[in-house]
């Protein structure tokens, strides 16, 4: 079993936890209608339901929060920000905004037509939601080697870059939108993209004209990954691997609340297009407020500058994905199947295969997540055919995958927790047969997996 590695930080402050019983668990789960985003955070153990905004500031930020400039226009923490994108990614433009689906939506309009395509390595949920509402259709072109979470790949996040090439020969270049790589690819696994394959797709993009976006979220993690496994980059230092992977792109979205480890935060990167960025500009004040603070406090801003240079730091990153291997390495070692290797940020377990007897329609990934919570109290996600929703005509859609997602808080739980998890997990595998489906009983025509309404099946 792959040895712990230990925290780069120490503990200065501690939220205490509540334990509940299976008893109470029944209950609670009853009347949040069987959807995990309606339990109370207090009737929850271990928290594993997104790394988005759930990860522990450093004193640092904290003491940036004391430093942030509220000034409605041209506050210094916003141009401290404006100077760390710069300094960290290359760009010259850099829009603030409250979180990465702000993001998109003040960029995907400007991009997107309606009736064009959007084709990425994969779209996540708010990103996927956003290409639709802008009028365009999300394509999702991961490689081969994704669909297999049993085998062994490098860059399973990758784009599948001679498909690309293939649909927007089938569509028309003047068809697509945007070219888009989420790094890393979190439907996919949490998985990484190799700077060869960002390079190849950059140039696909460029070779018809079209913009090439970058899903920044987790680019810190990604390039430690890039740094561990691709040849030609083991001495790199994370901050030139950073550098380069963006050169190749026009633009980035970011969730902040990911590997810049604030609470609340994003950013549009705009690398040197002025009428771009003019456009996106247009779209930040009706939507997230003047553009020097886009919908942030200027605390917020100050707090995510600092963050976004203490998420390339080494020794983080060693310790951040050493955790996600920690547990990746209980788990192998129990038989219980997942997406190997393991991702960045979480653990995406292998429900389609844990739980062979539930169809695609009953919602395996939803189920396990369900029974997690009963079995300890701990929250988790489906990243699978719950998650994908309905068709335009209202048909259910059959992921590629249905997996079970943990997604694990930076620099919030420790071994002992990963422990618990790892506990619960093997339990349930060990009774997997006896977990039944779900069906929804009611549901939105958006992002349905927040709110939708759950009942257990009885067969």
């Amino acid at each position: 079993m792959k040895k712990y590695v230990a925290e780069p930080f120490k503990i200065k402050m501690v939220e205490p936890i509540r334990m509940t019983t299976r008893e109470e668990r029944v209950e609670k789960l009853k009347a949040a209608n069987y959807n995990v985003f309606y339990l109370a955070a207090d009737d929850v153990y271990v928290d594993l339901l997104t790394d988005s905004g759930t990860g522990a500031m450093s004193h640092e930020q904290w003491a940036g929060i004391m430093r942030g400039d509220e000034a409605y226009s041209g506050g210094k923490s916003y141009f401290k920000l404006l100077d760390a994108v710069k300094d960290i990614f290359g760009y010259k433009y850099a829009q603030p905004v409250h979180q990465g689906r702000a993001a998109e939506k003040v960029l995907f309009p400007t991009l997107l037509k309606k009736g064009q395509y959007c084709i990425a390595n994969m779209h996540f949920d708010t990103t996927r939601a956003h290409v639709e509402l802008s009028g365009g259709t999300p394509i999702d072109c991961v490689c081969e080697a994704a669909k297999n979470p049993a085998i062994y790949d490098d860059f399973k996040g990758n784009m599948d870059v001679e498909k690309l090439e293939k649909l927007i020969n089938e569509y028309g270049k003047e068809n697509v939108g945007a070219v888009l790589m989420t790094i890393t690819n979190n439907s996919a696994g949490g998985q990484p993209v190799s700077v060869k394959n960002i390079k190849e797709t950059a140039a696909v993009a460029k070779k018809y004209g079209i913009t090439f976006v970058i899903d920044a979220a987790r680019y810190a993690e990604n390039a430690y990954f890039i740094k561990q496994r691709e040849e030609g980059y083991q001495d790199k230092k994370i901050a030139d691997i950073v550098k380069e992977v963006f050169s190749y792109a026009d633009a980035f979205t970011m969730s902040a609340k990911k590997d810049a480890i604030v609470n609340m935060g994003g950013i549009v990167g705009i690398k040197d297009n002025a009428e771009m960025y003019e456009n996106v500009k247009a779209m930040t004040i009706p939507y997230e407020g003047f553009i020097t603070y886009g919908g942030l406090a200027g605390r917020d801003l100050e707090a995510l500058a600092i963050g976004l240079y203490e998420g390339i730091d080494d020794d983080y990153l060693k310790y951040r994905i050493g955790q996600m291997e920690y547990l990746g390495s209980k788990l192998k070692e129990a038989g219980v199947p997942f997406q190997f290797p393991v991702g960045g940020h979480a653990m995406f377990l292998d429900a389609k295969a844990l739980l062979p007897h539930i169809p695609y329609n009953e919602f395996p990934g939803q189920a396990l997540a369900l029974e997690l919570y009963l079995e300890a109290g701990i929250r988790a996600c489906d990243i699978g055919s719950y998650m994908m929703g309905n068709d335009p005509d209202g048909v259910q859609i059959e992921s590629e995958f249905e997996f079970t997602r943990l997604a694990i808080p930076r620099r919030v739980y420790t071994q002992s927790h990963l422990d618990v998890v790892a506990d619960a997990i093997i339990a349930i595998k060990e009774r997997a047969s006896e977990i039944k489906g779900y069906k929804i009983v009611w549901e939105p025509k958006v992002l349905r997996h927040f709110t939708a309404h759950l009942v257990p099946l009885d067969k």
